[in-house]
């Protein structure tokens, strides 16, 4: 495949009104919101899957765990080959957006049990791995410095939207568990062709040179200090999140009895999450990133350690626990993103966040597969007691950061 990397300046003809900063940076957030929406599409129904197939707590888990581990494998393998920087960006998240729906509609038409489901569930993460940190790549060469923090909360505001879009159809309908994994899949390819035929690619990391395979600098870059710290400081952040994300329905229905949490879980994680990127992001610009980060960290590393007062709070209580953690947990995400931009060799950008999301996500297997095993032993009261570390190291790093001069001018 021939290696290049685009840029967006010169556009003329028909796309040169769409191939303003602003308008770029607002597509590929909504190729993250319907990309993504295929991300927890199971784990929106695993009370209905664990029904028809009458499976235990413990095997449902692997239906989210498979997609992480699916998300590392592709991930690693885009980061080894540099592909985010060598591949047209807009072409990779449409082509791998298409095949993640792909899988999921299989899913939906034709899987009956774990034995089909866990491998399509880990394709599908594969192919994520090249919607998610190909968007972030994008949305930094639209983005100049001193603005990228809140064009960061933009994108991840939209990926968490994206995350939590299934439980949203599966609360506002009565949708059998096909049907949502369907309507999942439908989105999905919508971001594939909005990808395709309206995202460029933007100038800030254009230089005109075609880029040279460098498979070791996703090792490298933990030599430097600045982006050593950065990924550290990520690691923490998730560590807490997507476990959160998974297993906050369970807290819930453990606590209150409720067979139906999926338009508090939307709360939550869909609308709290993307206010707090919003925040989050204009922070990291206004204050800096370590400030924005450590502020976060603390607020939902807070929330960890209080949740077991809220367990079987009155719903009103619960309501303001899952909207201030939904928001905490996930508004440091784009500042992570957004410092290793600006502290990674340019020309590596893309397999710079590459890198960093994969091992990212492996982490967030470990704290999926824990959680419940926590829950079993001493009840979910306690469970998510599991993911205060995270938080606490995740800050401690990002506070050494802080130390550094700042990368924003």
């Amino acid at each position: 495949m021939r290696a290049f990397r685009g840029a967006a300046t010169g556009e003329s003809g028909p796309g040169r009104g769409i191939a303003r900063p602003g308008v770029q940076r607002a597509l590929i957030a909504l190729v993250q919101v319907l990309g993504l929406a295929v991300w927890f599409s199971a784990s929106a129904v695993v009370p209905a899957l664990r029904e028809a197939w009458q499976i235990s707590d413990t095997a449902s888990v692997w239906l989210t765990a498979s997609v992480q581990l699916g998300f590392v494998a592709g991930a690693v393998t885009s980061a080894a080959l540099n592909l985010a920087d060598r591949v047209r960006a807009p072409l990779l998240m449409a082509v791998c957006a298409t095949l993640a729906a792909a899988c999921t509609a299989v899913f939906a038409l034709a899987v009956d049990g774990l034995a089909g489901a866990v491998p399509l569930r880990f394709l599908t993460g594969v192919f994520l791995a090249g919607v998610y940190p190909v968007g972030m790549k994008l949305t930094a060469s639209w983005a100049p410095p001193a603005r990228r923090g809140l064009a960061f909360g933009v994108m991840i505001g939209a990926l968490t939207l994206g995350s939590a879009l299934p439980h949203l159809i599966r609360g506002l309908g009565e949708l059998p568990w096909r049907g949502v994994m369907g309507a999942a899949a439908g989105c999905a390819v919508l971001g594939a062709v909005v990808a395709a035929f309206l995202v460029r690619e933007g100038p800030q990391f254009a230089s005109g040179v075609p880029i040279r395979p460098q498979p070791r600098y996703a090792l490298e870059m933990f030599r430097q200090r600045g982006p050593r710290l950065v990924n550290l400081g990520y690691f923490g952040h998730m560590w807490e999140l997507y476990a959160l994300w998974t297993w906050l329905p369970s807290f819930l229905i453990a606590g209150r009895g409720d067979t139906n949490v999926s338009l508090l879980a939307f709360l939550a994680i869909g609308i709290a999450g993307v206010a707090g990127c919003l925040i989050g992001g204009w922070a990291a610009d206004r204050y800096g990133r370590p400030p924005a980060a450590i502020a976060a960290l603390v607020v939902s590393g807070l929330c960890c350690v209080v949740s077991p007062l809220f367990f079987t709070a009155p719903p009103v209580f619960v309501a303001v626990l899952g909207v201030v953690w939904g928001a905490a947990v996930i508004a440091d995400s784009g500042v992570f993103s957004t410092s290793l931009s600006e502290v990674a060799d340019k020309r590596y950008v893309g397999t710079a966040l590459t890198a960093q999301t994969a091992i990212g996500f492996a982490l967030t297997v470990v704290t999926i597969q824990l959680v419940p095993v926590l829950a079993g032993a001493v009840g979910w009261r306690w469970a998510f007691w599991l993911l205060v570390p995270g938080p606490v190291v995740g800050a401690l790093a990002m506070r050494q950061f802080g130390r550094r001069p700042s990368p924003v001018s």
